[in-house]
């Protein structure tokens, strides 16, 4: 309540119509699999093209190499070009994987640089040190008798650290020593300055200069480059290598000489062994391993929960709210897929596209491998498809996840999350890996297969919309994605509800939201009748609460929908009309 403490006009601002509430999204997605280079433990990584999941994760990795575990960047690349805008990747590594290093070089003693994550790509990354300097001052008096005192009062001490390595310039000589103090532009070394009285100079143009003795970075990587100016081997400064190196997208830098004393000495010289003059010295890092198939397992795709920002695999989309749509491209070991369908059915906002192994092409395998399978949260889709293959140049098959991703994707964003995402055409593909027939996915699709086929002169179309469910009321791909989508969006839209007082009036406002927000969706076409009362209904107030519930902070609010349901079997019945009729 507000207070009125002397005579006025008072204005005050109060809620009292609906809330808006915004559609939750339904057309992200996330990956999980192995890539050239990216981080194996985190937060998965968004990426918005092609182009965006080549510079984080890098290019196609070889058949050769990985086998059916190589197909992300296939999926991911198929995914965009089928219409999906957002996606978030995890990377998998195999347990034996690891970053190269700069071990073995004269630098290793003082610092260690690796590459930013494991991976055989670390090993072109090359780092260039060149001598830099962050401050230049001049002397204009030594406060004692010259030739033993060891403070000198300076132009400006600004950038002048205590511990910093400094170089006293004359005639093109220099002369190295460390800070001990610095402070009112007075700066006091380890050591008097050789030359007594000649190192004062008080001209506009100073011939004889301190400067600060720092190196420059430049890390390559193909293309990319990356650049950190002016660092130092001062650990208590704030341009430490340590702190500066730790935003590279391409290196991790340790240093290793931390506590050592290494004298008054250049660091450029101290890491490199040579003479400022000499310019630069260049390190290249090596002994990055991708690791082999024969390390990867179950688990490593399962991932590990290690606590916030530390999980790995499928556990590390905990940290994630934004996903709605999940696969594994091309790894089809049940333990793997079941737990990516856990993953779904527990958090219950994401559902998993799950592929069928390449080689399980008879009606009996396929089904072999879809019986393990119940859950409401994921589909199944079958054959594998043929795409261009811009590493091999030729023709390859990849799993079909990445591509119904972003046709899931492209149909919410055309028609709708109540949409069945089916009868699209599959862009990208020239071919399927198996032709089924009608009498085949009679078989297949009342159990929950969804197949892709070839349609003569309408191109390759994925002909399914099932899930893996033996619940009836959610046999339906789009049925269960669109209450994904209602209750997301109610749940993130009625946050404001959480501490209000739990009366009639919160009671109304919540109902007005709702019955707003559903409105909206019913107009939509995403619910069946011919008016909203006939597509849903929406109970809150003492019928669905208890004194005990008000008591208990508890509002309970009971939402009913009719979903459309898709024209799977559209039936024309045609008789003859005689004339007599």
């Amino acid at each position: 309540m507000a207070e009125y403490l002397s005579p006025g006009v008072y204005v005050e601002e109060f809620d009292s119509g609906a809330q808006p509430l915004e559609g939750a999204s339904t057309s992200t997605a996330g990956f999980i699999g192995l890539a050239q280079r990216g981080e194996v433990e985190g937060v998965p990584q968004l990426v918005t093209s092609v182009a965006d999941f080549h510079r984080l994760f890098g290019s196609y990795l070889s058949e050769n190499a990985f086998g059916d575990y190589r197909f992300l960047s296939y999926a991911v690349e198929h995914f965009f070009l089928n219409g999906g805008s957002r996606a978030f990747i995890m990377r998998v590594a195999p347990s034996d994987a690891k970053p190269a290093a700069n071990a073995g070089n004269k630098e290793s003693e003082l610092l260690r640089i690796t590459a930013k994550n494991p991976g055989a790509w670390g090993n072109q990354i090359r780092a260039v040190l060149v001598p830099a300097s962050k401050a230049k001052t001049q002397i204009y008096e030594i406060l004692g008798t010259p030739g033993e005192a060891k403070q000198y009062k300076v132009k400006n001490n600004a950038g002048f650290n205590v511990g910093d390595v400094v170089a006293f310039e004359a005639g093109g000589v220099k002369q190295y020593n460390k800070i001990v103090s610095s402070q009112d532009n007075i700066i006091e070394l380890a050591a008097p300055l050789e030359g007594e009285a000649d190192v004062i100079d008080t001209n506009l143009l100073p011939a004889k200069v301190l400067t600060t003795c720092e190196f420059t970075m430049h890390v390559f990587y193909g293309d990319e480059a990356e650049s950190f100016e002016k660092l130092s081997l001062n650990v208590s400064a704030a341009n430490h290598i340590d702190k500066i190196v730790s935003r590279s997208n391409i290196i991790k830098v340790e240093d290793i000489s931390r506590g050592s004393d290494l004298g008054s000495v250049a660091p450029f010289e101290s890491l490199s062994g040579l003479n400022e003059s000499e310019g630069k010295f260049q390190i290249a890092l090596s002994g990055g391993s991708d690791g082999s198939i024969a390390n990867l397992a179950a688990s490593d795709f399962m991932g590990v929960d290690r606590g916030p920002g530390r999980r790995t695999g499928i556990q590390s989309f905990i940290d994630n709210d934004v996903v709605s749509i999940m696969a594994i491209p091309g790894v089809t070991d049940p333990n793997v897929q079941l737990a990516l369908v856990a993953h779904c059915e527990n958090l219950g906002s994401r559902f998993a596209i799950l592929d069928i192994p390449r080689e399980k092409t008879k009606v009996q395998d396929v089904l072999t491998h879809r019986n393990i399978f119940d859950s409401q949260y994921a589909a199944m889709y079958n054959p594998w498809l043929s795409v261009f293959d811009p590493l091999d140049k030729r023709n390859i098959f990849i799993p079909p996840s990445g591509s119904i991703a972003g046709i899931y994707a492209r149909s919410d964003q055309s028609r709708g999350v109540h949409k069945a995402p089916a009868n699209e055409v599959v862009r990208g593909c020239v071919g399927l890996d198996v032709q089924y027939n009608k009498g085949e996915q009679d078989i297949l699709n009342p159990l929950g297969v969804n197949l892709i086929r070839f349609f003569a002169g309408q191109g390759i179309r994925v002909w399914g919309a099932r899930t893996l469910s033996s619940n009836g009321l959610w046999k339906y791909v789009n049925v269960r994605r669109l209450f994904i989508f209602l209750e997301e969006s109610i749940k993130n839209g009625t946050n404001w509800v959480v501490f209000e007082p739990n009366d009639e009036q919160l009671w109304a406002r919540v109902h007005r939201t709702i019955d707003a927000f559903l409105t909206r969706v019913w107009r939509d076409g995403a619910l069946m009748g011919g008016s909203p009362g006939e597509a849903f209904y929406i109970n809150i107030g003492r019928s669905t609460m208890t004194q005990d519930d008000i008591d208990n902070g508890r509002l309970i609010c009971v939402i009913g929908v009719s979903p459309v349901k898709p024209a799977e079997f559209v039936i024309f019945r045609i008789t003859q009309k005689t004339r007599e009729e």
